[in-house]
């Protein structure tokens, strides 16, 4: 029997993985920051990374990293686990905001592309094979910090105001889309000492990806659309008020600009195939 060890096991992509990994005939062993029941053939850990801890198993057929990326590199960094494969995730955000207008942007970008680095370098190290899983904008759990706040924002007022002419390109991608994704590349070799950009099944509009967020509400919230002067006036005042938050001014500009990536590696080298974008009013139901 295979043994898997998952970190970020309660996490929105850690729990549909773990619930893949066990239905497979996995034994899993799942890290968490707070205390689970175990289950047959699923064994729950308490561990807070990067601290090392002596409870983590001493070695595992793979580890899933389904949590912050920079935690993790350095736990595994440390580590003195026998594991010959590593699936980790990381984000798009390490192109997207690497020549951002917002220091504390850039920043974020920078901590990926170090945290990435040192992965692969500690994986190389003891010669084991890491694969890096890049997702693009996370939906359908109710625990994402982009259409998740979009959806409470706009239940909150009962509308959602965007400035004219928000039609950048998305791709959303849904939390089982990207579980598959790890569970499949696992078992995929060419994929070592690779990063894969992993999109959702569709390029939609940024106006148009939050219209269907809107329309899937009860009752469903009214879009408005303003002159780019006002939106930035009425985000002053939101800001002001402290009902804002991570609408930065970057992330406005970013409404006009296509965020799209390439499927094509993750599909030739492990079968990739990320639904279109659906939203249904269960996914967005905090949790």
């Amino acid at each position: 029997m295979r043994h898997a060890l998952v970190f970020g096991a309660t996490g929105q992509i850690g729990a549909p993985l773990v619930d893949r990994l066990h239905d497979a005939g996995w034994r899993v062993t799942a890290a968490s920051r707070e205390r689970q029941r175990d289950q047959p053939g699923l064994a729950w850990i308490q561990v807070a990374l990067p601290d090392y801890t002596a409870n983590v198993p001493r070695d595992a057929d793979v580890i899933f990293s389904c949590g912050p990326l920079d935690n993790f590199a350095q736990w595994y960094e440390k580590s003195t686990i026998d594991c010959p494969r590593v699936i980790a995730f990381g984000s798009t955000t390490i192109e997207v905001k690497r020549g951002s207008a917002d220091k504390q942007e850039r920043d974020v970008a920078e901590r990926l592309r170090e945290s990435e680095q040192r992965l692969f370098d500690a994986a190389s190290a003891r010669n084991a094979q890491a694969t890096m899983l890049r997702p693009t904008l996370i939906y359908g759990a109710g625990r994402d910090q982009s259409l998740m706040r979009i959806a409470s924002l706009a239940r909150q007022w009962g509308r959602f105001v965007l400035p004219r002419n928000a039609n950048g390109l998305r791709e959303p991608v849904h939390v089982h889309d990207l579980a598959a994704a790890a569970f499949d590349a696992c078992d995929a070799p060419n994929t070592a000492g690779k990063a894969y950009a992993l999109p959702g099944g569709e390029r939609v509009p940024y106006r148009e990806m939050v219209q269907r967020v809107l329309a899937v509400l009860d009752p469903p919230p009214t879009l408005i659309e303003v002159p780019a002067p006002l939106f930035a006036l009425a985000l002053l005042g939101g800001r002001a008020m402290g009902k804002i938050g991570g609408f930065g001014d970057a992330a406005v500009a970013r409404m006009r600009a296509d965020l799209v990536f390439d499927a094509t590696p993750a599909r030739n080298d492990f079968g990739y195939a990320p639904r279109p974008f659906r939203p249904t009013a269960s996914m967005f139901i905090e949790r």
